[in-house]
């Protein structure tokens, strides 16, 4: 169910009944014959609708003359935001060269290991390991950039020397480094275009897996869109081989389709990877905001970076974009026309609505 924020007092009040946990932070209620305010998911006594006053925050309610409500603090962080700030603490932690054991994150977040490992991956979709090697390729990817040597560049980013790691950061290039060096020049990525439920579909593979599904108009248009995308890749029309890969994909993207079993070329920055992994945590049917989605990778000051993520994805449907809207709910853009992701949301609704 898609997450709404509350702007009448009409729907605070129903929050407030339902002691919706989704609610706070948006706003406080005070009640006037106690004098205390409270979070909407309180589980103390509800007080009579006339005698309840709503104010956008805290701060607010303090200066109406309220008092916090020792149940339910709502002059602290909810247990949602807790949770971020202590995800958002560990991510900094891990922004280091040398590696940073889980004991460690734990210790400095004040929980045991084991929750925190759980914690962590509820809210950015990858464990802690994980997000420090996509930040690590994060800053390979710049040092290859800037035209530094590849084993300077590896140990820059704060990979050891040893081959097993080396290969392991080649890996989340999607290609090895010293082709990532050359700007790409010698990857091959090959290519069909076809008719799906949407328009016209390009999918595109890598010898990694899928790294490119486009939508549109016209076939034209969808080959220049993978070429811009890939300036420096040699693009192939597929043969009849990689066309029946492709043929895979395009029927994934349709209502009721099985779950695709071909790998993801995933290609982006950690932030972009981040991004991506909360998409496709979101279910079908649901969408989220970009706030929301921001909150959810511990980052909750990122919303504009979060829509410029979104933005540069390339596979249409398999991680999806189509399922993040504006805070009140309204469809924003969408690389592929707001029509298509109006067309994407309302199959997606009624599919679920069948189950």
């Amino acid at each position: 169910m898609t997450i709404q924020t509350r702007h009448t007092d009409e729907a605070r009040w129903q929050a407030v009944l339902d002691r919706d946990a989704n609610a706070d932070g948006q706003f406080v209620f005070a009640v006037l014959t106690t004098g205390i305010f409270c979070r909407p998911s309180c589980r103390a006594r509800h007080a009579l609708r006339q005698n309840v006053r709503f104010f956008n925050d805290a701060s607010a309610a303090l200066a109406g003359g309220f008092r916090p409500c020792k149940r339910c603090q709502p002059d602290t962080l909810s247990p949602e935001q807790q949770k971020i700030a202590k995800v958002a603490h560990a991510c900094r932690l891990l922004e280091q060269d040398r590696p940073v054991t889980l004991d460690a994150l734990a210790q400095a977040v004040a929980v045991s290991p084991y929750h925190f490992h759980r914690l962590f991956k509820s809210v950015t979709g990858l464990t802690p390991k994980a997000w420090q090697q996509a930040w690590r390729a994060n800053r390979l990817r710049e040092a290859l950039s800037e035209g530094r040597p590849v084993t300077e560049a590896v140990l820059a980013a704060g990979f050891p020397s040893s081959s097993s790691y080396y290969r392991h950061a080649d890996s989340l290039l999607g290609m090895t480094a010293a082709t990532r060096r050359r700007g790409g020049e010698a990857a091959e990525i090959h290519y069909t275009v076809g008719e799906c439920s949407l328009g016209r579909c390009l999918v595109a593979l890598s010898e990694r897996g899928v790294c490119a599904v486009l939508l549109g108009d016209d076939d034209a248009s969808l080959l220049a869109e993978l070429q811009r995308s890939f300036p420096a890749a040699r693009l192939l029309a597929a043969g009849a081989e990689v066309s029946a890969a492709t043929r895979t994909v395009m029927a994934s993207l349709e209502p009721h389709a099985a779950a695709l079993t071909l790998p993801l070329d995933i290609q982006g920055t950690a932030f972009q990877q981040q991004v991506w992994q909360a998409l496709r945590a979101i279910p079908t049917g649901e969408t989220r905001s970009y706030r929301q989605v921001a909150e959810a990778i511990g980052k909750p000051n990122a919303v504009r970076a979060v829509a410029s993520a979104c933005a540069a994805n390339r596979l249409a449907i398999l991680v999806p974009c189509h399922r993040v809207v504006r805070g009140d709910g309204s469809l924003s853009g969408y690389r592929w026309g707001v029509a298509r992701k109006a067309r994407l949301l309302a199959r997606e609704k009624a599919q679920e609505s069948e189950c």
